[in-house]
């Protein structure tokens, strides 16, 4: 028996030994179906193989889904731990002022964003001195500007949260980091029956960190979360 014989007859053995081997490599699974159709010539059309292709391409799509709905799974719960780790930070301060330098700071190096601004609508004007001190992270604007400036150029209903990608950020709101703001999270904050409303402001230069199609439901809840440290604060 010459030394080819031997080999064939030693895979030959092999494959009958451990047929799984065949039926778990996908590549050669192909090959013999290929080879099985050239010798069943051009006329014969092989339903099986039709019907195992069909089959094999649902695996396909089923499994991608599998696997986008695990990244999305894994996705989520990484943005809750995120706002969860923001809102225990963001209850630690007892006053006012660290609080809010709090807000521009740790909260915002947490939750990933380039700058958080508060925005309060309010018939004082920003040259009062708390406001001087905070202004990196406070701002005082008319009333009315909370809505124009979520709505912006739309006639839609105000959402609570509103998420959009921009050219540039508003100087009112950004000051000279305005230029670099590419998208940003618009939250309306309600204080309470007999206050205007507040917005706070998440801007990010990622132009993708903010869109339209993320969903809003952990940042609302954020928002909720700060409405109720803010009246406290200005009752």
């Amino acid at each position: 028996m010459t030394s080819t014989a031997r080999i064939e007859e030693s895979l030959r053995e092999t494959i009958i030994s451990r047929p799984d081997m065949i039926l778990d490599d996908k590549d050669l699974m192909h090959a013999l179906i290929a080879a099985n159709e050239r010798a069943m010539g051009g006329n014969i059309v092989d339903l099986r193989g039709i019907a195992m292709e069909r089959l094999e391409a649902r695996l396909d799509r089923l499994e991608d889904t599998h696997r986008s709905v695990i990244a999305a799974a894994y996705e989520n719960l990484a943005g809750t731990n995120q706002i969860h780790r923001a809102i225990l930070r963001m209850l630690d301060p007892l006053d006012f002022e660290p609080f809010l330098k709090d807000l521009g700071g740790e909260v915002a190096q947490i939750l990933r964003v380039d700058v958080i601004k508060l925005v309060l609508e309010s018939q004082q004007n920003d040259s009062e001195p708390v406001i001087r001190r905070l202004g990196d992270v406070l701002s005082v604007a008319e009333p009315g500007f909370v809505e124009t400036f979520i709505a912006g150029d739309r006639e839609a209903p105000i959402r609570p949260v509103t998420l959009r990608q921009i050219s540039h950020g508003d100087g009112r709101v950004y000051g000279t980091r305005a230029e670099w703001i590419r998208s940003e999270a618009c939250l309306k904050l309600d204080f309470g029956p007999g206050r205007l409303p507040g917005l706070l402001v998440m801007g990010a230069e990622d132009p993708h960190q903010f869109t339209p199609q993320q969903g809003t439901d952990l940042l609302a809840f954020f928002a909720g979360v700060f409405e109720r440290g803010m009246r406290r604060w200005l009752s």
